[in-house]
């Protein structure tokens, strides 16, 4: 008697084993991203093309230095021109910042600073007579980034304005 081949049997699926739940757990299944990234990435501009027909410079130090006293000067002047005879509301301060760092961006970028990334913090609290220390910290270069900063305070306010200036090489 001749034997008739055997069928095999079908092979069971395999079973993907998802990460525990929480705030991750699609992102590391590889489903969707975390939303607060996606948000981040929907304003992200592609690069222009002809940006990469441009050749490297291998400038390793700035054309110029990072312009301290004009920083300092436009500071002094927009917080105090702003806040001179402001009274401290907490809804009003969160939108004075955003304004003083859009001001002080766009006063910056007249002057066209090459090769300088600039970060621009403002912090505006109520003066109750309480101290107050702000550090930051960062990957830095001593011999080319920098920082300006200025405060501010009049009869029921303060105000702390800081410009850091990272040269990009």
């Amino acid at each position: 008697m001749s034997e008739q081949p055997k069928e095999k049997p079908p092979k069971a699926e395999k079973k993907v084993k998802l990460p525990a739940e929480g705030p991750r757990a699609k992102e590391k299944a590889g489903r969707i991203k975390d939303p607060a990234s996606t948000h981040v990435d929907e304003h992200v501009t592609h690069e222009d093309p002809t940006a990469s027909l441009i050749p490297n410079t291998y400038q390793l130090s700035p054309n110029k230095p990072f312009p301290i006293t004009t920083i300092s000067h436009i500071l002094k002047e927009e917080i105090t021109h702003r806040l001179r005879d402001v009274r401290y509301d907490p809804v009003r301060s969160r939108e004075m910042t955003l304004t003083l760092c859009e001001v002080i961006r766009t006063r910056m970028k007249e002057f066209m600073i090459s090769r300088y990334k600039t970060v621009i913090l403002v912090h505006i609290g109520q003066l109750n007579g309480q101290g107050l220390q702000i550090s930051s910290r960062c990957l830095w270069d001593p011999n080319f980034d920098t920082f300006v900063s200025h405060s501010f305070k009049n009869t029921s306010l303060f105000c702390s304005a800081t410009v850091y200036g990272i040269y990009f090489e």
